[in-house]
């Protein structure tokens, strides 16, 4: 090239190399909000100026393993993904404690609690997860009562089981469990209420629900099923739960666990297409193309989300898409849940009973040794599976479940599991 030449090419790249990047701000500081960051960061680490804006007084953490710590099992530091070293490396700016308060779509700025001024962006990032349930009775607000969500949740209920010894959870979902389970580790006498006549009615069916039930009464949990909470009991501050029939519950920590609604009171106020959850279609967009939207907080096709799987597909989506690939898509795949509670195993993926006439159940149950295992198919296909105390081949039966695999040629096998049907 001539030097002129030469000279034009540097001008143009200084002039690019001076031109301010776009602006990225970033409200939430999960694991939806983060995942998509490490997937915009892998692809293109200089294209924004990123902003996270967390509620929470933390670095990013494994909200997973909560139960964990409740149980004594991992510490706060533990969980910690992110220390604010990450957050320097990547040269993002962590503003902690300090929750955005606003939306103004016509200036493309956000309001933040204590900044005292609005930060402006050129793309907006939504990961404001998920709010508790709650049922709509007397004693809410007693002290004493509590949700389990996050670090403040968790530190709370620890020092509760140092200075009281009942607990009373209300709700046996997986984190009512959960919850349950660690604050028996703590040395607690543990009753939990559950609406519902089993344990886990969206991720076992009756049979496995009720091995869970008597697993957990052995070791030293209560249960109230088919039971239904009418008041949490108390003047000055909690002291037990009146059941819907009568039966009064003494305790002096009320946990609610009933499950979680998409949080989309900011999105709803600044005027975005909301449902159960802030709309969004398979690019992760929400109804203004400058806003994206991941996690707890969205609808995509008429379904919210709670568990982790879905959330770091939708994550791995939402980065290519601020990394500019146009063709990234979000198609969710089947859930899967698990438990966390040492030693006991539980697996579970799609449809927990046969749906029509087509539908075909394989079972095997083992009492004495405390084995469950069921496939359901259709067409030939696994479409979901329900495992209980032995669920080695989980991973195995999601693949073909995911896959969509025709198991017939060795359907008769397929329930005593892959070394066997392999095998044969």
């Amino acid at each position: 090239m001539t030097p002129e030449q030469v000279a034009q090419v540097q001008a143009s790249f200084q002039k690019v190399a001076l031109r301010p990047k776009e602006r990225l701000v970033v409200v939430g500081n999960g694991t939806a909000a983060i995942r998509t960051l490490e997937a915009l960061l892998s692809r293109a680490p200089r294209r924004y100026d990123v902003t996270v804006v967390g509620a929470e007084p933390h670095p990013n953490y494994n909200r997973i393993l909560l139960s964990a710590v409740l149980a004594g099992e991992k510490t706060m530091d533990e969980i910690i993904i992110h220390p604010h070293a990450w957050y320097a490396e990547h040269g993002v700016r962590l503003l902690t404690g300090d929750p955005v308060t606003a939306i103004d779509r016509t200036a493309n700025t956000v309001s933040i609690a204590g900044a005292g001024a609005a930060v402006p962006y050129g793309k907006l990032l939504l990961a404001t997860g998920s709010k508790p349930l709650a049922p709509p009775i007397p004693g809410l607000d007693l002290p004493g009562v509590r949700a389990f969500r996050d670090i403040a949740d968790a530190e709370t209920m620890i020092a509760a089981s140092k200075r009281h010894r009942r607990a009373i959870v209300i709700g046996g979902g997986l984190l009512g469990l959960e919850a349950a389970w660690g604050l028996r580790r703590r040395g607690m006498a543990v009753a939990v209420v559950h609406l519902m006549p089993t344990l886990m009615e969206r991720q076992l069916d009756i049979t496995a629900g009720e091995m869970l039930r008597c697993d957990l009464h052995a070791r030293g949990i209560k249960f109230f099923t088919n039971a239904q909470t009418e008041a949490i009991l108390g003047t000055e501050r909690a002291v037990g739960v009146r059941l819907a029939d009568g039966r009064q519950i003494a305790g002096d920590l009320v946990v609610i666990a009933m499950g979680i609604r998409p949080n989309v009171n900011l999105a709803a106020a600044a005027g975005l297409d909301v449902n159960r959850g802030i709309l969004v279609g398979d690019d992760m967009r929400t109804s203004d193309p400058k806003i994206y939207a991941v996690g707890e907080c969205i609808e995509h096709n008429g379904q919210v989300f709670g568990l982790v799987a879905p959330i770091w597909e939708q994550a791995q989506v939402c980065g290519a898409r601020l990394a500019g690939d146009e063709a990234a898509v979000y198609l969710p795949s089947p859930v899967v849940t698990s438990l966390k509670i040492t030693g006991v195993s539980v697996f579970s993926a799609g449809a927990l009973a046969a749906e029509d006439t087509v539908d075909e159940e394989l079972a095997l149950h083992d009492p004495r040794h405390g084995i469950y295992k069921k496939l359901v198919l259709r067409d030939g296909r696994i479409v979901g599976c329900v495992l209980y105390g032995d669920v080695a081949d989980g991973s195995w039966y999601f693949e073909l479940m995911r896959d969509e695999a025709d198991v017939s040629p060795f359907r008769e096998r397929i329930v005593f599991g892959r070394d066997f049907a392999e095998a044969a």
